[in-house]
This record gives structure tokens, C-alpha cells and sequence, in this order.
């Protein structure tokens, strides 16, 4: 492993323009693959470490590049795995019938707009909270270390997983594994999943099932995420079906088919209970962060007092943010099309008559929530790094807060039909902040990243202002695809079964209707919220205990609120995951086994991700394209051979896995 080098050392080729393409590029594909997954499975994937080891690969063929511009290019990238969240509150619109589409204009504007205000917040806060603060900061310590080890010219070191070698390999034979395997699975080969429901009780009143899909990216979110929060899903699931789906139908008898009862109790009753579990679950999980965030908040101040003024050139590059000057013009600056948005949407959707009171307020709100949540975020990103940190939280949060203020400061100016309009434009002034946040959540882990490898922080600054404008770009298109293609949950003339869950964008809608038209039944939530407070207790009892077996209260709200079709997989790639890494603590090379087992799962995840975009275009444009069969254009059988493609898929998934691991685990072995 490389020692850390000397703050401000010799200038070193950093943000190049090889680096910003090969950047860029590995945006457009991990943000493409993190809408349709993050739609999907509720959860979206970091990218900084698996851009970092692509990154390697491709440089390393190259003249005269460096760890530093290594870095560049996984600043870039990261913007994927955080700017997608915006499809956490953007498909709101859709789900309360507002939308139709995604307008790109419109939707580019709320992504780069409240992505670059994300950078610009944090900007100030990059002494006090990574330079000067304690916080470990796990995924960017993470990152800096397989910088490091690519950047060794060690023999030992260039044949190391993290080098981009045998990582390398491991992240493209994940993706092309898994997108060989969906492609198959739309030919009906394979079948997508494994299903039964039936009806229970003494009179066949109630009904229950499960739904097993047979996806590889689901399995490697599952080992992505670890045991414990798989356990969580799991019985949030079992919660879900086994007690919640039979319960309402006893109390709401309905007749027909048993998958369609099923499927009806969980869409009207079960998802409102999940709803108010990952509620409580979000919101405690921030109110135990307000202590450090104060305290993390207090220390910027007063390192921003403590530093004199005009002592730039003093300080060592590595010290070297973005001039202030340039960060409050670059604000100022997106406010204006901050402005418009508001002024347009109000417009369009009959608010028109309080415009200036919109709009004005408006921004008012983004200024101000969009600083808290930048701190927020930001300390949280380092406390317990961005991928589990509760976004869903800050956006539940915001939209509450926005809905409320409509309600007291505007709705009784409007006319009585307005309340959907109102709706749509809490949704849509939250999807800015939460843009906001989102790259906020990210930024500092970057930065933390670029200080242990001698970067210079104004170049990735700038870099991730590029990394957010090139993932505004792809998020629109891709989220129309995906909209005419599937559709989302919950949303008008959506067939439930083929919808995509989008479980964040569902729950934050539900609320804005909730607290704006009063039309949401809160005692489902208030169930929920019950059942998030018992699970809480359990999960810090737990802790207390000092046990190393946890209950995650987010996770067992999303088992409560997913299909089961979502839930069942990444349990089975928790457990799979865990005895992975078990057996490779007793090897010889525990880490970089380990490692490489991130690795596979990043490429199964990008692999089938990327394909289901791809399949999701030729299901848009079925009829220009001259399928018959519009639903499912690559068919090869019919439904005649299910019970056939469920024994030959189902054998075909494990005989992989077993492959996969198999081969991973000997190369870890030979790793140094």
C-alpha cells in the first residue's frame, strides 16, 4: 500500500480531459443502471469503487496518469449512485396523475440546478467536516485505499483486486452474466420468477403468496447490503404477508383469484403500513443524529472564524476549495432557474394567480431547507457513509414541511379544486431540495477521498459540477423509457404487475396528498408507525446488549412496503453474501476476497440493470419497432412453457452463483 503523500506536493496531472470523458461515460451507465435498479428495488448502488477500479484499468494503458486523476474520474462518476435518488420523489408526479411524462427541460433543470446547489452548500463545510472532524467517513477511506493500491507500480500491488485486474474482471464478468441471464429471462427460457398464492383460513376468506424473482441484481444488492438488513427485510416481509395481507382481508373480504386479492390487499392497505414504519424508522434514525450534526455544525463555524481572510496562498493545495467569491455567484446563478421552475410550474398548473407569492416563497424554502439539509446529509455521509444513510428520511421530512406550509400560508387563497395542483407542487419543490441533498450526501465523501490521496479539492469540486450536468442529462430520458415501458406503482392506468415499485416516490406522494387533501386513511400509517416504534425498541435492545445481530428498522419497513418479487432475492444474496465473506475470513487473503465479492455484485447489479433499460426501450417502441408482441417483444415461447422455464431457470440461477463464487473465491485466494 502506497504512504500517504505530502500535503501540496508537486503538481500532479489531476482534472484532464481523458479523465472527464472516461468520467463521464461511467456516469451515463451507472446512472442509467441506478434509475432502473433504484425503481426497482427501492435501494440505489455506490459507484465510487467500482468507477475507481474501471478507472485503473483504462489508465493504466495509458501515458503519464496518475492516482490523483484516478481520483477525478470516480468523482465524476459517483454522481451517478447519488444524483438518481432523485427518482425517491420526481416519479411522484406521475403516481398522483399530474404527469404524464417526464418534460426533459423541466426535469434536467430540477437535477442540475439542485445537484450543483449540493455542491456549493457543502463547499463550506469541508475543513470542519473532513479536513479537521474525526468522522470515518467508510466509503470514502474505502475508495482512497483502492486508489492507493491501483496506484502502487509494486509488481505485488499491480496484481492486487483492487489494481484492476482481477477486479476488473470481476465487475464485467458480473455484468455480462447478468445481462446474458435477463436477456434470456425475456425470452421466457428462463422464467422471471418463482409465484404461488393461495387462500387461508377456515371459509378461504384470506389469501397470501410470495413472489420469487429470479434476478441477479436483486441477489447482489443483497450481498451489497449485508445479513442483518436481509434478516430486516425479511421479516418486514413475512410481517407483511404472512400477518398484514391476511388480516385486511378478513376485516375487507373480496373475491376472485387469490393472487388478485392478494395482490389488492397489499396495494390498498399493506404498502400504508410499510409506509409508516419506514416513516418512524427514517425520522428516528435522523433524530439520532441531531447531536453530532449540531456538534458537526458548531465546529464549521468556528473554524470559519478562526481562519483569517486573504490566506489562500499560505495554505498547502491540497487546502485549495473553490473560491468563496465563485461559490455564492454559482449559487446565486442556479436560483434563477430555480425561480423560473417554480414560476413555470405554478403557471402550468392553474397557481398562476399566486405566482409571486410561489415563487418567492419558493425559493426562500430552497435556500434555506437546501443549507440544512447539505449539513445534515453531509455529516451523516461521514458518520455512516452515503449508501446508508436515510435519504428517504430528508425527504419525508421536506415534503411534510412543504405540504404544511402550503396549507398555512396558501390554500385558503385558492379555489377549492386546487388541492391537486397543490400536491404536485410540494412534490415538486421537494424533488429540488432533495436534489439538493442528495449530491450533498456525496459530496464530502469524495473529498475525504481526494485528502488521503494529495488531491486538489476545487478540481473535484469542479468535477463533480460536471459529474451532476452529465447525470441531469441521462436521468429525464431514461425515466420517460422507463415510465412508458412499466409504469410506476400506485399510478393512474398502471398494470400493478408489471408497475415498477418505486416505493420512496409512492410514500413521499402519499404523504403531500395526505397533509394537502386529507384523503389517506392514517390510521394504516399509524399501524405502521407502531410496528417501526416496536422494532426500533428491539433493534436498541439489541444494541445495548452488545450484540452484532441488529434489526435495521429501515430495512424491515421496505420488506413491509416491497413485493415480495423485490424482498425474497436480496434476502437470499444477504445470506449467500455473508457465508461468502465468512469463508473468506478463514482464507488467506480475506480482504481482497471480500473485495472482490463487492465487486462481482457492483457488475451483476450494472449488468441486468443496464439490459432492462434496453429491453424497457424495445417495449416503448414495440409498434414502430414491428413486434408482435408488445409486452414482451424478445419471446421465444409461451405461456405453455412456465412450469418448464421455472425448473430450467431456477437450476440454471443457482448452477451461476455457484460458478461465480467459486471462481471468485480462487481468484482472492491468488490475490497478494
Amino acid at each position: 500500500m502506497n504512504t500517504p503523500l505530502q500535503p501540496g506536493a508537486e503538481s500532479r496531472s489531476e482534472l484532464t480531459i481523458r479523465g472527464l470523458v472516461i468520467g463521464i461515460v461511467i456516469t451515463v451507465v451507472f446512472t442509467a443502471a441506478n434509475v432502473f435498479f433504484g425503481l426497482k428495488a427501492g435501494l440505489t448502488f455506490a459507484t465510487s469503487i467500482p468507477a475507481a477500479v474501471i478507472s485503473m484499468a483504462i489508465l493504466r494503458s495509458m501515458k503519464n496518469s496518475t492516482m490523483q486523476e484516478n481520483n477525478i474520474v470516480q468523482t465524476v462518476a459517483s454522481a451517478a449512485g447519488t444524483l438518481s435518488s432523485i427518482i425517491f420523489v420526481l416519479p411522484g408526479l406521475i403516481i398522483i396523475g399530474w404527469w404524464n411524462g417526464f418534460p426533459f427541460w423541466i426535469s434536467f433543470g430540477i437535477c442540475a440546478t439542485g445537484g450543483i446547489l449540493g455542491v456549493m452548500y457543502t463547499i463550506p463545510l469541508r475543513r470542519a467536516l473532513v479536513t479537521d472532524s474525526d468522522l470515518p467517513y467508510p466509503e470514502g477511506v474505502a475508495c482512497a485505499e483502492v486508489l492507493k493500491v491501483g496506484s502502487s507500480s509494486s509488481q505485488e500491488a499491480a496484481e492486487s483486486v483492487e489494481s484492476g485486474g482481477s477486479g476488473l474482471k470481476a465487475v464485467i464478468a458480473g455484468a455480462v452474466v447478468s445481462a446474458v441471464f435477463y436477456v434470456i429471462v425475456q425470452t421466457k427460457v428462463f422464467a422471471s420468477a418463482v409465484s404461488d398464492y393461495f387462500h387461508v383460513g377456515s371459509d378461504k376468506s384470506a389469501a397470501t403468496g410470495f413472489d420469487f424473482s429470479l434476478s441477479f441484481a436483486l441477489f447482489a444488492v443483497g450481498h451489497l447490503v449485508g445479513l442483518w438488513v436481509g434478516v430486516a427485510m425479511l421479516v418486514g416481509a413475512l410481517i407483511g404477508w404472512g400477518w398484514a395481507v391476511p388480516h385486511f382481508l378478513l376485516l375487507h373480504p373480496a373475491s376472485g383469484l387469490a393472487s388478485e386479492v392478494a395482490q389488492g390487499a397489499w396495494s390498498h392497505y399493506v404498502r400504508f403500513v410499510g409506509a409508516g414504519t419506514i416513516g418512524v424508522a427514517a425520522i428516528w434514525t435522523l433524530a439520532k443524529l441531531v447531536k453530532p450534526v449540531i456538534s458537526g455544525l458548531t465546529g464549521a463555524m468556528r473554524a470559519s472564524r478562526a481562519r483569517k481572510s486573504g490566506q489562500l496562498h499560505t495554505l498547502p493545495r491540497t487546502e485549495h476549495d473553490m473560491p468563496i467569491g465563485m461559490v455564492g455567484l454559482i449559487t446565486l446563478l442556479c436560483l434563477i432557474p430555480v425561480g423560473w421552475l417554480l414560476g413555470h410550474f405554478s403557471n402550468v398548473s392553474g397557481l398562476g394567480s399566486h405566482t409571486a407569492l410561489l415563487v418567492t416563497g419558493g425559493i426562500i424554502f430552497v435556500v434555506i431547507l437546501s443549507f440544512l439539509v447539505s449539513a445534515v446529509c453531509g455529516y451523516m455521509a461521514g458518520l455512516i457513509g452515503s449508501s446508508n444513510s436515510p435519504l428517504s428520511g430528508v425527504g419525508i421530512l421536506v415534503v411534510i414541511i412543504a405540504a404544511l406550509l402550503l396549507v398555512l400560508g396558501v390554500k385558503s387563497l385558492m379555489p377549492a379544486d386546487a388541492g391537486k395542483a397543490l400536491v404536485a407542487f410540494a412534490l415538486f419543490i421537494t424533488s429540488i431540495v432533495f436534489a439538493v441533498a442528495s449530491i450533498a450526501n456525496n459530496n464530502l465523501q469524495d473529498l475525504k477521498t481526494g485528502q488521503l490521496v494529495d488531491a486538489t479539492p476545487s478540481l473535484q469540486q469542479w468535477a463533480l459540477v460536471i459529474g451532476v450536468i452529465a447525470g441531469a442529462i441521462v436521468i429525464p430520458p431514461v425515466l420517460d423509457l422507463l415510465n412508458q415501458a412499466y409504469g410506476f406503482l400506485g399510478a393512474p392506468g398502471v398494470d400493478p404487475a408489471r408497475a415498477l415499485p418505486a416505493p420512496q416516490a409512492g410514500l413521499i406522494s402519499a404523504l403531500a396528498q395526505g397533509v394537502i387533501t386529507g384523503n389517506i386513511d392514517w390510521s394504516l400509517i399509524g399501524i405502521g408507525a407502531a410496528i417501526g416504534v416496536a422494532i426500533i425498541v428491539v433493534d436498541e435492545l439489541l444494541g445495548l446488549a452488545g450484540k452484532t445481530v441488529r434489526l435495521p428498522p429501515l430495512a424491515v419497513g421496505l420488506g413491509i412496503y416491497l413485493p415480495t418479487s423485490t424482498t425474497l432475492m436480496v434476502v437470499v444474496g444477504a445470506l449467500v453474501g455473508a457465508w461468502f465473506d465468512k469463508r473468506a475470513e478463514r482464507g488467506p487473503n480475506p480482504e481482497p476476497t471480500k473485495q472482490l465479492g463487492v465487486l462481482l455484485a457492483s457488475g451483476l447489479i450494472v449488468g441486468e440493470s443496464l439490459l432492462g433499460v434496453i429491453v424497457a426501450a424495445l417495449v416503448a417502441f414495440s409498434d414502430k419497432l414491428g413486434f408482435s408482441n408488445h409486452d414482451a417483444p424478445l419471446a421465444l415461447v409461451g405461456e405453455s412453457f412456465h412450469t418448464a422455464g421455472i425448473w430450467i431457470g431456477g437450476i440454471a440461477f443457482v448452477a451461476t452463483v455457484v460458478i461465480l463464487y467459486r471462481w471468485i473465491a480462487r481468484m482472492g485466494r491468488g490475490a497478494a
